[in-house]
């Protein structure tokens, strides 16, 4: 697919509401209640209940810890000792056994997966390890078109591949396949699925496959960590791989190299896939991050030169600027491309395609950005942002279905409500929904099934089709279930509070220390902090080239703090700038260490504020 610079619209203005003032304050110099408060963008909560004890009793990394109830001792000193036993995973040896027999065999053996950065890593992860098992192994990768096949195993598919290979193995797909495993099935080839996602309740509705390999397999044992993304599937089935053709649990030594190699794989799976940052995805983030600025696969390093990240990069990194070029080419055109980046040993070529990720990645933000304004204006004239309306459904023909996922997401963030955009294309509608912690969107989706041709995926993101004519009947159907189960309360955002700090206790070696506490990502954010009753010291200025981060000085406790809006939250840099000298304010933020010529301090990123002089 070639590509085109689409349209733009003009930009719509949403009116920001008027900066809250901290109603639960007993007196401007008084403490918060551990209540909420009403901050510009959420309601505030702590975690657990936050005494008034003095800061210096616990250090500031204990007492967040404390905050998310982590108990384990290992969360700061975790290893790779930590990851399980693969073999607890149901199906798994049977699965390891059937591929190496299929390499003992010379058969043929192809890899079908997932177009997103989860899939297109999982597939790398195996397609690796069998080539280190067999160099000469007869291979091959198989993507599905997004636009053409949409989303997991479809039957023509697997009915041209059992006619070309032997062995049929999924990754980050699936689970609900039923149909496709049967043709597998008729056509007398073996059909392995590894997947994550919701599998079906009941172990009838299971696929027909020689593997199920899932940690959630309706009928087995459960893995004893739950919230693997396909990525860590696969790497643990690679893992397997590589114990059972040594012989034992010890692996050799070029294939430990090489699992170790593939923790860069399977960490950007983990992150892009935002599974929880917890357990076994956090290991393998955490020290898959460390591999990937110094990894042999030539295809990481030209992503990470042509992404600028040469050392030390983070979760962030991986979210805004590795996974986005990789996810890019799949959404709008085939992710084949992606795959052979990871996969290509010329440098030449790795660095090409790499290019190439960044001018697709530049595509979609064009028509992110243009379906996002219309979507967001939609969502405003048609009244599903009211309290009565508690969930958002639109659809439009030209729309792009491979970027509609993305701009589910930035109407989530802005109206904090179930989203579902859809493309209208002829007799069906394609669409993808994204949810908010606590309600269930796959749960939701399965109880309007009856009006919907196909639908997948897990709690807080789904995809599905329906028919044209059964697209009023399922939004009404759809917003009463959301309806019934949220309330109006449920519609504004909330942000748990750690812990209250101090300036004086923001000392670099204490924000240096909560580095202990990363890679952050879902269920393990980076520390929301709370300053009591800073007064602003000057006039706020605006910096950058484009002028749309905020920043200046507070005065808190007789110590100096810089604090910093950033652009990501324009309503809260917006009203930033208008806050006049000497005004009280509670901040909740993020401390961060600055470095500039080689001098470190602390500054405090904002992500919300409260008005405490009222």
């Amino acid at each position: 697919m070639s590509r085109t610079t689409p349209q733009r619209t003009p930009p719509i203005q949403i009116d920001a509401p008027s900066i809250p003032a901290a109603s639960h304050a007993a007196s401007p110099a008084g403490p918060l209640s551990p209540g909420s408060l009403r901050g510009i963008l959420s309601h505030w909560r702590f975690r657990a209940p936050d005494s008034t004890t003095p800061h210096a009793r616990a250090p500031l990394t204990h007492r967040i810890l404390a905050a998310r109830g982590v108990t384990d001792p290992r969360f700061l000193d975790a290893t790779l000792r930590d990851l399980h036993n693969p073999s607890l995973m149901p199906d798994l040896d049977k699965a390891a056994a059937r591929i190496l027999d299929a390499l003992d065999r010379n058969q043929s053996i192809v890899v079908y997966a997932d177009y997103d950065v989860d899939g297109v890593s999982s597939a790398a992860i195996l397609s690796h390890l069998l080539h280190a098992l067999k160099p000469d192994v007869r291979l091959a990768t198989y993507l599905p078109h997004r636009l053409e096949e949409g989303y997991g195993l479809n039957r023509e598919a697997i009915a041209r591949l059992a006619d070309e290979h032997d062995l049929i193995i999924s990754v980050d797909c699936g689970i609900t396949a039923a149909i496709p495993a049967r043709e597998a099935k008729a056509r007398g080839r073996d059909l392995i699925i590894t997947d994550h996602h919701t599998p079906p309740k009941s172990v009838t509705d299971l696929p027909e496959a020689f593997a199920l390999v899932h940690p959630l397999t309706p009928g087995h044992t459960p893995y004893p960590f739950p919230h693997l993304c396909g990525a860590g599937v696969a790497y643990k089935l690679a893992w397997r791989l590589a114990t059972l053709s040594s012989g034992g649990d010890k692996v050799h030594p070029p294939l430990r190299a090489l699992l170790i190699e593939l923790l860069a794989l399977a960490a950007m799976g983990v992150i892009a896939d935002v599974v929880p940052l917890l357990g076994e995805n956090r290991v393998i983030a955490r020290f898959g991050l460390q591999q990937i600025t110094r990894s042999s696969i030539v295809g990481v390093r030209a992503l990470c030169e042509e992404s600028k990240l040469h050392e030390g990069i983070d979760a962030s990194d991986i979210g805004f600027r590795l996974g986005p070029r990789l996810n890019a080419i799949g959404r709008l055109g085939h992710a084949r491309a992606a795959l052979e980046l990871l996969m290509t040993t010329d440098a030449d070529r790795a660095a090409t395609i790499a290019k190439s990720l960044t001018g697709w990645n530049d595509d979609r933000r064009r028509i992110e950005g243009d379906i996002s304004t219309q979507a967001e204006k939609l969502a405003v004239d048609s009244g599903m942002t009211s309290d009565g309306h508690r969930a958002i459904v639109l659809a439009d023909a030209a729309w792009h279905r491979g970027v509609i996922g993305i701009c589910c997401s930035r109407l989530v963030g802005l109206f904090h409500r179930p989203t579902i955009l859809l493309q209208q294309e002829g007799d069906l509608c394609h669409g993808s929904g994204r949810s908010i912690d606590g309600f269930d969107l796959h749960e939701a989706l399965a109880a309007c099934g009856s009006h919907l041709e196909s639908f997948g995926g897990h709690s807080m993101a789904a995809g599905l089709k329906l028919r044209t004519d059964r697209l009023d009947a399922f939004r009404d159907a759809f917003v009463s279930y959301v309806n019934a189960r949220l309330a109006p309360g449920d519609l504004i955002a909330r942000t748990l509070v750690d812990t209250r700090t101090s300036a004086a206790e923001l000392s670099i070696d204490a924000v240096a220390g909560m580095a202990q506490l990363a890679p952050f990502g879902r269920e393990n954010p980076e520390p929301r902090l709370l300053i009591e009753n800073a007064v602003i010291q000057g006039t706020p200025r605006t910096f950058g080239s484009a002028g749309n981060h905020v920043m200046f000085d507070v005065m808190h406790e007789s110590r100096p703090l810089r604090v910093k809006f950033w652009k990501g939250s324009t309503l809260l840099a917006r009203h930033a700038v208008r806050l006049a000298r000497n005004t009280r304010v509670h901040l909740l933020g993020t401390p961060k260490l600055d470095t500039w010529n080689g001098n470190r301090r602390v500054e405090f990123t904002v992500h919300d504020l409260a008005i405490a002089d009222a």
